[in-house]
């Protein structure tokens, strides 16, 4: 892969690295625990109110956060994998079969493990 193609897949990386961080600062704390870094954070909704009970409000928001959370801690992680790969030169081959993975493909998703057949596979299974 030529040099400028690299720094293009470095570049969406990172701006999606950015946009994720900043999806997970809305609904979670930053922590220094694997694999994710991310720990959602429960909602305060004032005290409850005789007409509304505002804790069932807060663990469902927390319980919808959480899924969403664990998502996107995960797409962060693979971002940053694929960074790392870019650094050592591993960047653009699939995890699975080794084999070049299609620069479209990057194109659409720049922080893929798998080339499209292997993605296949993997999702037959």
């Amino acid at each position: 892969m030529r040099k400028e193609e690299l720094d293009n897949f470095k570049n969406k990386l990172r701006e999606k690295k950015e946009e994720l961080e900043k999806m997970l600062k809305e609904i979670a704390q930053k922590k220094d625990l694997t694999p994710g870094e991310w720990k959602t954070k429960f909602p305060y909704f004032g005290e409850p109110t005789p007409s509304q009970d505002e804790s069932v409000d807060e663990v469902e928001e927390y319980s919808q956060n959480l899924v969403i959370e664990n998502r996107l801690d995960f797409k962060l992680l693979d971002v940053k994998r694929a960074l790392e790969k870019i650094k050592t030169g591993r960047y653009g081959f699939c995890e699975k079969c080794g084999s070049e993975i299609s620069k479209k493909r990057l194109e659409l998703l720049p922080e893929t493990k798998y080339c499209t057949k292997c993605t296949l596979e993997l999702n037959k299974g």
